[in-house]
């Protein structure tokens, strides 16, 4: 077996890639990891060094992990800046640090790839072991799956704890049904908000697959970028990328383009595999009561509901989501540190954040608006309906 690291994702076969990641999830795919890449998202000057390691039998690929030497902290959804911080009042470098995650967004899934559970485990080993001999701070595995959490565990990586908000389609017929489910002030908030957007003379249509042509991306990314300088901030991604990912991933793509007046005013792109429904960016150029809970939440759900999806993630933070029928679903990652003094202080850290990451998961099911008992969560990720972590 041979462990290799990758400064470029087509360094690595897309045929052999996408034959560990198999064809469903959108984000595990080689297409995007390389439009990140070809479109400069990722790459120089970007904070985001692939180093994407891989495990070889001879020829053949039988593990593989997305992986970055990142520079900061940005696009990542497990906030560290304190730990980083903390090095830099002690003259230490936290920066660059080992990443394994997707750029950019928070779903949970597979980190590590491979023909077999024996084959995954040895590449997370195997990488594990590099970090350590690199003399860098740290190795982290964000919002990864519970055998590979397992393993990193063994490996004396620490855990922290987060929350997501996932809607869950226990079988509705319609978007009626599912407001059926949710206690009487939440149902009369959501079909106050939907009336709203109605009576302002919004509409939307969705567009699927190869029906997204270029003018459609390059008026979302307009919409994209107009919300991020809003707020001050700069887009992770860019036009070139969207282009990327509709041409290469179009059977993933879902985009909901909001209308008022003959003029197309706002647009929410969602991805998409066979059982979930991923909401993911947002913009408007122009600002309407409610339009951003009915393209981002409740037009989603009523496509997953019309398209028999069981899940629509609504991606991280905002407890806001709770009061729209999404519930909480807990997340875990992983940190190995090098530094034994930090190493232990951190994991003082975590101990105290799961406590109170334990009390709010409670706060947030005493609110939980379904009246159904909540189905079971992400499965072995920590979460049970009494709200304690394991």
């Amino acid at each position: 077996m041979e462990l290799r690291h990758h400064a470029r994702i087509d360094e690595i076969p897309a045929d052999a890639w996408d034959g560990l990641a198999g064809s469903d999830q959108p984000f595990l795919r080689h297409a995007w990891f390389a439009a990140l890449e070809d479109a400069g998202c990722t790459g120089a000057g970007s904070g985001w060094q692939a180093a994407h390691a891989t495990l070889w039998d001879e020829a053949r690929l039988v593990a593989a992990m997305p992986l970055y030497l990142k520079q900061h902290s940005m696009g990542e959804y497990v906030f560290d800046w304190s730990w980083a911080d903390a090095y830099a009042r002690n003259g230490l470098d936290y920066y660059p640090k080992w990443l394994a995650a997707i750029p950019f967004t928070p779903v949970p899934g597979q980190r590590v790839l491979g023909v077999n559970a024996e084959a995954r485990r040895t590449l997370l080993q195997g990488v594990l072991e590099s970090a350590r001999q690199s003399g860098l701070s740290s190795f982290h595995m964000l919002f990864a799956q519970p055998d590979e959490l397992a393993w990193a565990d063994e490996a004396g990586c620490l855990t922290r704890h987060a929350v997501q908000f996932h809607w869950q389609n226990r079988g509705y017929p319609d978007f009626d049904a599912f407001l059926a489910a949710l206690t009487r002030d939440k149902r009369k908030k959501i079909r106050q908000e939907r009336r709203y957007v109605r009576e302002a003379g919004v509409s939307l249509r969705t567009l699927e697959g190869a029906a997204i042509e270029p003018e459609h991306w390059a008026f979302f990314t307009r919409c994209y970028e107009r919300t991020y300088a809003l707020h001050h901030s700069a887009p992770y991604l860019n036009l070139d990328f969207f282009q990327r990912l509709g041409r290469s991933l179009p059977a993933h793509c879902v985009l909901l383009i909001a209308r008022q007046q003959d003029e197309d005013i706002a647009a929410s792109l969602l991805l998409r595999d066979h059982d979930t429904l991923y909401g993911r960016y947002w913009g408007a150029l122009r600002e309407v009561s409610c339009l951003h809970f009915e393209a981002c939440y409740y037009a989603p759900i009523d496509y997953a509901i019309a398209h028999g999806i069981a899940r629509f993630e609504g991606g991280a933070q905002g407890e806001h989501k709770l009061a729209r029928g999404l519930e909480p679903v807990a997340t875990q990652s992983r940190h190995w540190i090098a530094e034994p003094r930090f190493r232990e202080a951190i994991a003082r850290f975590l101990e105290r954040e799961a406590l109170g990451m334990a009390q709010y998961i409670d706060e947030l099911d005493a609110h939980n608006p379904v009246r159904q008992p909540p189905l079971a969560m992400t499965a072995g990720n920590g979460f049970r309906k009494s709200g304690k972590i394991r």
